[in-house]
């Protein structure tokens, strides 16, 4: 029984069109069904060559071409020579358009698009795990920001909203008895953002906190005087780093992270990038 052959053809990777491909020919069990994957579909010319191949084998194309200039010369071919084709997103694309208010955008690869940026989501939300609260300094050098602060002032929280946001976030506590790793030295400032708060409003937070584990309220790690010492602490920090330093102490997440993301885009302009 002569091989026959599936023409999956696209003018992005064609992904889709072969799983769909294959997807059919796997009901023919009994059959030799080749198919043959060809992305990236550009010109007029790699259709004729394509229709061409299919006319003498007698096979059958299905593609998820965008382009409405290649889709209807390849339309207006299949039709010339009678070869079976297949349209796999017209149909879906002309359903949808019958009940959205917008237009397609007509733009080849949107899917592979979409998954580069959910990998780029991915990566950051495990990049602000693995470096969270300090855990190894050696990721900072490759984090698009460094934040800084005293304990209970939302670090972690930010670095996981910037993540979602697919920016790579690490963090770092500073305790006055813990020695500052020396890898905070070692990259550039604007790379930095500091926290800070009011020392009371961290006081009512450190006390919930404390409560909410089961321990007493009135610990050092809720008193005002350690807040107030630590607080300093960090200042002395920033101040020495040259760092960004941030209030959180009336802020949301949301409104913390749109003042860092405003500080990365500026940084990257300067950068070029």
């Amino acid at each position: 029984m002569a091989e026959k052959i599936i023409y999956a053809i696209s003018d992005s990777l064609g992904e889709t069109a072969e799983a769909v491909a294959r997807a059919t020919a796997s009901q023919y069990d009994k059959e030799q069904i080749e198919i043959v994957r060809i992305p990236y579909i550009d010109s007029e010319s790699q259709i004729d060559e394509i229709i061409a191949d299919a006319k003498r084998g007698n096979h059958v194309i299905c593609h998820t071409i965008v382009s409405e200039s290649l889709r209807k010369y390849l339309h207006e071919k299949v039709a010339e020579y009678n070869i079976p084709a297949v349209d796999i997103m017209g149909p879906v694309l002309n359903a949808v358009g019958t009940v959205a208010s917008t237009k397609p955008r007509m733009t080849a690869g949107m899917v592979h698009k979409l998954d580069q940026e959910y990998f780029k989501k991915v990566e950051a939300i495990e990049f602000a795990v693995k470096y969270d609260d300090g855990k190894n300094p050696s990721g900072f050098e490759k984090a698009d920001v460094v934040i800084i602060g005293v304990s209970r002032t939302s670090k972690t929280p930010l670095s996981m909203f910037l993540a979602y946001k697919k920016i790579k976030a690490a963090n770092l506590p500073l305790v006055p008895e813990v020695p500052l790793p020396e890898e905070l030295f070692k990259i550039p400032a604007k790379k930095i953002v500091g926290l800070i708060i009011d020392p009371f409003k961290l006081n009512n937070i450190r006390s919930e906190r404390l409560r909410a584990i089961g321990l007493e309220d009135e610990a050092n790690y809720a008193s005002i005087e350690r807040i107030q010492s630590e607080l300093e602490y960090a200042k002395a920090i920033m101040r020495r780093l040259h760092c960004q330093v941030l209030d959180v102490s009336n802020k949301s997440i949301e409104e913390t992270a749109s003042l860092v993301m405003q500080l990365i885009d500026k940084n990257r302009a300067s950068e070029g990038k």
